[in-house]
């Protein structure tokens, strides 16, 4: 299947503005989409490192890809960010980013980003821009060459940091994403902090989410509270509690020696489910009404089987269906966990 050639259709066809409210009043106006479970880095708290990955049969196409988006925004999503795995690896995605980066321009969707670990940014960064996003997640976890390759399993520092260049010589605003790890990394998160705010860049620190095997390291060992690491960061920094927001779940402070914003994504000691406005959609057309829960519908077989019409139906019986908050739980005790990995739901 070929990409849409009309792309405004899918997004005109009729639908009721308000079928994204969920149980709990919530809106639902911002998507995670998943456009890939393939990725060139094999990360210790995403996967393992014997990963065996979807068939590509049974992902979705770009053009249905398209169609989901363009659904969901008929439907009244905003916000749209693309996700995998590795995005960036997707054969042809620039083709699905230039048309979702369309809508950003016409004012259609106000925002599309992108999350991705920047190993591809020194060849894709221009046309990035160039399409229409404006905002990039880049994945970094330490800026110890040797520590990087421990923790990726698989990556190169020194390609990320040209292509975090790559990126800001593109105008690309940047967010470094970090999860904090204990007994890794915990030590290093001050220079990063540090180091963020001289390349002018946001940071969100993040806490391991139980999520899938991923072989032989133990999350309960790699589980760092981000309350301590605040507490930590605090002896360097002045973090001045912030009202910022965006789409996602982190709660913002500025730092006053850098003037940049710090996130602190916080599922397991804090949980930020009351203000949720947000669904993932799998690559292959698993819509996850919730990170931290299994339940799901099927979207590829309802717009296979019965078109748009029924992707609609889906859609909008599955908000109905969105829980209140998630299960999360992870301890010497007890450890609840979802059985997907993060690179088939989407970060």
């Amino acid at each position: 299947m070929g990409l849409i050639d009309n792309p405004a259709a899918a997004t005109d066809m009729a639908a009721p503005k308000n079928a994204l409210i969920d149980p709990f009043g919530r809106m639902v106006d911002y998507i995670r989409l998943s456009v890939t479970d393939r990725c060139d880095f094999r990360c210790v708290y995403c996967m393992a490192e014997e990963m065996t990955f979807l068939p590509k049969a049974e992902l979705l196409t770009l053009e249905e890809l398209e169609i989901v988006c363009r659904r969901f925004m008929a439907m009244g999503t905003r916000k749209i960010r693309l996700t995998g795995g590795e995005p960036l690896v997707r054969r042809n995605i620039m083709h699905l980013i230039r048309n979702l980066g369309a809508s950003v321009k016409d004012g259609t969707l106000d925002e599309l980003t992108i999350t991705t670990n920047g190993s591809q940014l020194v060849k894709m960064a221009d046309d990035l821009a160039e399409a229409g996003v404006r905002r990039l997640n880049i994945s970094l976890d330490t800026l110890n060459p040797d520590l990087f390759t421990t923790i990726t399993r698989w990556g190169n520092l020194a390609k990320v940091l040209d292509g975090l260049a790559a990126a800001r010589s593109a105008g690309l605003d940047i967010k470094i994403n970090a999860v904090a790890l204990k007994g890794v990394n915990e030590d290093e998160l001050g220079d990063m902090v540090a180091w963020c705010g001289d390349q002018g860049f946001d940071m969100t620190i993040i806490e391991v989410m139980p999520m899938g095997d991923i072989g032989n390291e133990n999350r309960i060992d790699q589980y760092l509270p981000l309350s301590l690491v605040r507490t930590s960061l605090a002896k360097r920094f002045s973090l001045i509690d912030s009202d910022f927001q965006t789409p996602g779940p982190a709660r913002y402070v500025t730092v006053a020696e850098t003037g940049r914003k710090l996130g602190f994504i916080t599922p397991l000691t804090h949980n930020f489910c009351e203000s949720c406005n947000r669904v993932r959609v799998t690559c292959t057309g698993q819509l996850y009404m919730c990170l931290g829960q299994d339940d799901n519908a099927d979207l590829a077989t309802a717009l296979r089987q019965h078109g748009e019409a029924g992707l609609d139906a889906a859609i909008i019986e599955a908000i109905g269906r969105k829980p209140k908050g998630h299960d999360f739980i992870i301890s010497r005790r007890e450890t609840a966990t979802v059985g997907r990995h993060m690179n088939v739901t989407g970060g």
